[in-house]
């Protein structure tokens, strides 16, 4: 074998501490902190946090975990609201060195308690509003977590502290000088966040510090946001640690306006009254923003412009014409819990504008082209791994490749493999490549519907149904909804002699499900199977026009 003599290159020009840092958006609230300690961070009805505030709070949170005995690839858990302690965790948590594992408030008991075992959560900061589902999860848990409670000044509602110390007596207990623990590698993980799998159980998604950093810019770089925006949080925190837009805050030095829930009422006060100017959600939400809209937004007098993200399901285009005639700027996002949320979008081009509002709505509903930070997002034959043509017509699996792919699912290597087979990351969405190179989806080819921007798995809703004594048979696919994008339809087969109605099967699921897991939609009849007895789906998605959500 030919030695090759090192390379001019090769001699003198190592990694040292003066030139490489581990990329870590950590780095992005320092900067900020420092740059601009007296901007506006945060604000949460009467609360005010500048960014020196939040940078505090999150050094203490860093600093009282640590002396708890949390450290390098613990797991901290929170079920939060989006309020100043969820971007404080963000921050604070990672800074201690440990993993943030954000849960979905909407879950059920038995899903939570799932999720703290699996991910091994040594602490549990809980938002009293949800005290009730998450006390029946911590009984259902044989170790010991530390539980902390939030109890928020905006919440008036119902519930109870669980833990054995309230976040602000915590916060207190820490340091505010201690300095925020950077990773020692980028690839350390940052967060774990739990999607819907096709066999039932969540499957775990392990994000990087590198992917939430180049995320967190890319949001910026890719939606064109100006330095010191206004962001509203419409969309969950716990939903891909909100697409990354904690990290993107800081490193625009903007202004977090926080809301607990999603109410039109509230987010047209906060868009008046903090002159937001992003904000980012499902169909739905948008479509809840156009109809409550203020007459003088209507009537193209509002007083500032507003850029949204919409995801989940491409832009109706009732809902592009409602929020262009108020001023809005909508612009179509897509990406998977594995990919930090959005890692492609539908990159606008001037001569759009002009054309017919039929052909926007085409060509805004696509899937669209690489976030700046992904290295690629194409349509691959999945068997032979090549690209199909770009002709609109040939149907392959969306993929994705770079920076913003997770590190894998935790304690499951099979499934990772699979996800990465061919060196691509496969979203389960099956698309294609149209002449100009954007991508549309077409069809999924996971058993997952997206319901107003939730993640479900059809199988768990139908080993809900098979629990029913009557149920010989149940297939559960999508079925179009013109309030929520998609909803679960449930196909039932009942056993001969007996019968059941459609609420009955509702409040059965009930027992087992989250709210909006339950089928809104029933149709009993014999199923149409194969030969051997398996269901046909497809034949079933034709019948509840599946696809239709995703055209």
């Amino acid at each position: 074998m030919t030695q090759h003599a090192p390379s001019i290159y090769d001699v003198g020009l190592e990694r040292c501490d003066a030139n490489y840092v581990p990329l870590t958006p950590l780095s992005l609230l320092n900067r900020t902190a420092f740059v601009y300690p007296q901007r506006l961070a945060v604000i949460h009805g009467n609360r005010r946090l500048t960014w020196a505030q939040v940078a505090e709070r999150a050094r203490r949170l860093a600093s009282a975990l640590q002396q708890v005995g949390i450290g390098k690839n613990d797991t901290v858990a929170v079920v939060l609201n989006n309020t100043p302690e969820m971007i404080e965790c963000h921050f604070g948590v990672p800074g201690a060195g440990a993993v943030l594992n954000t849960i979905n408030v909407r879950l059920d008991a038995e899903t939570i308690a799932f999720i703290l075992e699996h991910g091994e959560a040594k602490v549990l900061i809980t938002d009293r509003e949800y005290s009730p589902v998450v006390k029946a999860a911590l009984q259902r848990i044989q170790r010991k977590i530390l539980v902390i409670d939030v109890d928020d000044p905006e919440y008036s509602g119902p519930g109870e502290l669980l833990g054995s110390i309230d976040y602000e007596s915590f916060l207190a207990g820490g340091d505010p000088e201690h300095a925020l623990r950077y990773p020692d590698d980028e690839w350390d993980p940052i967060a774990l966040n739990y999607t819907s799998g096709t066999t039932g159980n969540p499957k775990g998604v392990v994000y990087h510090h590198r992917g939430a950093y180049l995320n967190a810019l890319s949001n910026i770089v890719s939606w064109a946001m100006p330095p010191h925006s206004v962001y509203l949080w419409t969309l969950p925190m716990f939903h891909c640690n909100g697409w990354c837009f904690p990290w993107t805050m800081a490193a625009n030095a903007g202004t977090n306006v926080c809301l607990r829930r999603v109410d039109p009422k509230l987010i047209w006060e906060a868009i008046e009254a903090h002159r937001v100017t992003h904000y980012c959600g499902a169909p739905i939400v948008h479509q809840m923003i156009a109809n409550a809209a203020p007459a003088h937004w209507r009537e193209g007098k509002g007083t500032h412009k507003v850029h949204g993200l919409i995801a989940a399901a491409p832009p109706p285009a009732a809902v592009l014409q409602a929020m262009a005639e108020l001023g809005f700027e909508i612009t179509h996002v897509y990406g998977l819990t594995e990919t930090y949320g959005p890692a492609a979008v539908c990159a606008k081009h001037d001569e759009w504008a002009a054309m017919p509002l039929a052909e926007q709505v085409r060509l805004n509903g696509r899937q669209g082209v690489p976030y700046h930070a992904q290295e690629a997002m194409t349509v691959l034959d999945p068997d032979t791994m090549q690209p199909v043509p770009w002709d609109g017509q040939t149907m392959g699996e969306v993929m994705f490749r770079g920076n913003l792919v997770m590190k894998g699912y935790l304690k499951n290597p099979s499934a990772t493999a699979e996800a990465f087979r061919g060196g691509w990351f496969h979203s389960g969405d099956l698309g294609v490549v149209e002449p100009d190179g954007y991508v549309k989806i077409r069809d999924r080819a996971k058993d997952i519907i997206i319901s107003g921007g939730e993640n479900i798995s059809s199988i768990e809703v139908e080993d809900a149904l098979y629990k029913h004594p009557a149920v010989m048979a149940a297939a559960v696919v999508a079925s179009p909804d013109p309030k929520w994008g998609e909803v679960p339809h449930a196909f039932v087969e009942l056993r001969e002699g007996v019968s059941v109605t459609a609420e009955e099967l509702q409040q059965h699921c009930r027992q087992f499900l989250a709210g909006y897991k339950i089928p809104k939609k029933f149709t009993f009849g014999p199923l149409p199977k194969t030969s051997t007895g398996k269901i046909q789906k497809f034949i079933l998605r034709q019948i509840a026009r599946s696809t239709e959500a995703i055209e």
